[in-house]
């Protein structure tokens, strides 16, 4: 069953949506297209530079990202060359209020399909190779916590583990 476009939300850690391989888009849809545009303007909201739609509980292998030099939606993106090595603390809108140092290649070449169904490729370094990483790993079910060293893990542990109690107090059924 799939998510009905109008009630798209960014899922958080915990959420199984988050840990599914995204399915291949076969054929380009005009619903794509509205889930692409909507992707945006959500991103846009949020003041994410990125976001991929298992985030919203779509299971499908679709990306936006802005870093600043412009929109590009993906479909289908594929890593077909990295070069070189980069570390770079990032952030999540699915994982709020936490940031990793993630290691990825500094210079990456993508192949996918733009809305219009034509195969592209894409050229990215720096930032915006760094944030085409970071949402290719969301069409594959990973998340930023699964760089994290023991010792960082650990810290995670407990901030969720106190974000659950204090979740609890508050979801207690009044009386």
């Amino acid at each position: 069953m799939s998510t009905p476009i109008t009630e798209l939300k960014i899922r958080t850690i915990g959420d199984p949506a988050l840990r599914r391989n995204a399915r291949e888009v076969k054929q380009i849809t005009p619903r794509h297209k509205e889930i692409l545009s909507k992707m945006a303007r959500l991103m846009y909201e949020r003041k994410g530079i990125g976001l991929a739609a298992p985030q919203l509980g779509i299971n499908e292998c679709l990306i936006i990202v802005d870093v600043g030099s412009g929109l590009y939606k993906l479909i289908n993106p594929k890593i077909i060359k990295k070069e070189g090595c980069r570390v770079m603390e990032e952030g999540c809108l699915s994982v709020p209020d936490t940031y990793i140092k993630v290691k990825r290649a500094k210079k990456i070449l993508i192949k996918a399909k733009d809305i219009d169904c034509n195969s592209i490729t894409v050229e990215a370094d720096e930032l915006l190779a760094c944030v085409i990483q970071h949402e290719i790993d969301h069409l594959k079910g990973k998340l930023i916590v699964d760089y994290a060293s023991f010792l960082d893990k650990l810290k995670l542990l407990g901030k969720k583990s106190l974000i659950n109690k204090k979740n609890a107090r508050l979801s207690k059924p009044k009386i």
